[in-house]
């Protein structure tokens, strides 16, 4: 699917599929700057691929959704970016607004056309305008081979959701003008999605499913707040603050994961915060329960990096910006506090999901499932919207940290757990919480 026609690889994934009708802006025989032999060279493309420009935009159903497409055909001048590119792709973006159509760009270009000089590196301008007029709608990316220049920084790097074929070349760099000793697995989907820029990769067989999935997903707002899952533990209040500092560690409680899975019918999850980070013990995603799509930001009880609060905070602007609800889960017992953290803006990135989070235009409903460790859990928490869970608790700092603070011998840590007010019902007392929830047969 990498290398192949646009037009095959639209119907490999749709059915369908509608040429928008697009006026062809006036150019001059050999392009705006007059190359040599420019004209020749889009005569041979047009007759090699039987098209007449190096993108394709229409509508088209994937699945049961119907869809706004753009499919670059890389076999004309490498889908290069000329002025009726972006005549075409500003078109494609105005009728996805128009008619509230989600956008899926099945990217393969090497970037901009060189032998339009200047003309064709401002459609970069064009086309990052029209994406930036359309965040009323869902904007999915497919990383073909090779998604290069221009290319993956505008419609590709912008995109809701990235998705990439596997071993597609991927970079701003197309493979001629990199530095010659850049090793060549830099630029690949693969190490994209490790740098936390790419959210799947996914092969080209499973493609139709999953952007189906995704448009159902992303393309279904509700207004309505979610309720909290119920707990998967016990039912069993804790009777002192340190009897609930250890059931909240227990080793064998259940996780995020666990309460994900249960609680969706099915999810997708994006990956990365977009800047080189990823953080694998918080799980960011869209997931289909009775009909409607939730969007989820989960702790895995972990300390969280500033990759996962960064991930977090993409998640719930991108769920407010599509008007769907959101679920957070709080376990961890802090946000990563060492030096590496620190380098990678541990403060900036937590401030930046309290901002989210405060700021969202959808509701968002929080369960603390496991250990709420000070401002890195909080950051995750919804004011006046969080629920708790019989095995859970919720602290200021930990009560080790407490008693460090204090100068106080470690064998004050469980009479200050109980004085930290940190237990289920405490929370439920001190109006951090509003109830805590119990197993799935409570009445």
């Amino acid at each position: 699917m990498s290398r192949s026609s646009a037009r095959s690889v639209i119907e490999q994934i749709a059915t369908g599929f509608e040429d928008l009708d697009v006026p062809r802006s006036a150019e001059p025989t050999d392009g705006p700057i007059d190359w040599p032999g420019y004209r020749a060279a889009r005569e041979a493309a047009e007759k090699r691929t039987g098209e007449d420009e190096s993108v394709l935009c229409g509508t088209a159903r994937i699945g049961d959704v119907e869809a706004v497409v753009i499919a670059f055909e890389f076999g004309f001048l490498g889908g290069s970016i000329g002025r009726r590119t972006g005549d075409r792709v500003e078109a494609a973006f105005a009728r996805a607004v128009a008619s509230r159509l989600p956008v899926v760009s099945l990217i393969a270009t090497g970037g901009s056309r060189m032998q339009h000089g200047m003309r064709a590196l401002s459609q970069l301008q064009r086309i990052a305008r029209a994406t930036a007029g359309a965040r009323s709608v869902p904007q999915i990316s497919v990383l073909r081979d090779p998604t290069t220049g221009g290319g993956w920084a505008t419609l590709g790097a912008s995109a809701d959701v990235v998705l990439a074929l596997p071993e597609a070349q991927v970079g701003f760099a197309g493979s001629r003008v990199r530095p010659a000793d850049a090793p060549a697995e830099a630029y690949t989907a693969e190490a994209k999605l490790e740098w936390g820029q790419v959210d799947r990769i996914v092969p080209p067989a499973d493609l139709p499913e999953v952007l189906e999935r995704w448009l159902r997903l992303l393309a279904s707002p509700s207004t309505e707040a979610v309720k909290p899952p119920d707990a998967l533990g016990s039912a069993d209040l804790p009777e002192s603050g340190w009897a609930a500092v250890q059931a909240a560690r227990s080793a064998d409680r259940p996780r995020a994961a666990e309460y994900l899975d249960a609680y969706f019918d099915w999810r997708e999850d994006v990956s990365g915060d977009r800047c080189g980070g990823v953080d694998f013990g918080v799980l960011c995603g869209f997931g289909w329960r009775g009909g409607r799509a939730i969007a989820y930001a989960a702790q895995c009880g972990t300390p969280t990096l500033p990759a996962g609060f960064r991930t977090a905070a993409r998640l719930v602007r991108l769920a407010s910006r599509l008007g769907i609800p959101v679920l957070t889960l709080v376990d961890t017992p802090g946000a990563a506090n060492d030096a590496a953290a620190e380098r990678a803006g541990a403060g900036a990135a937590i401030a930046e999901l309290f901002e989210a989070v405060a700021g969202a235009a959808v509701p968002v409903t929080t369960l603390v499932i496991g250990e709420g460790g000070s401002g890195g859990a909080l950051a995750f928490a919804a004011p006046g919207s969080t629920w708790v869970t019989p095995g859970a608790y919720f602290s200021v700092t930990s009560p080790e940290a407490a008693a460090a603070i204090l100068k106080l011998p470690a064998d004050e840590v469980p009479a200050l757990a109980d004085r930290l007010r940190l237990r289920p019902q405490d929370l439920v007392s001190l109006g951090i919480a509003r109830a805590v929830v119990g197993p799935a047969d409570r009445d």
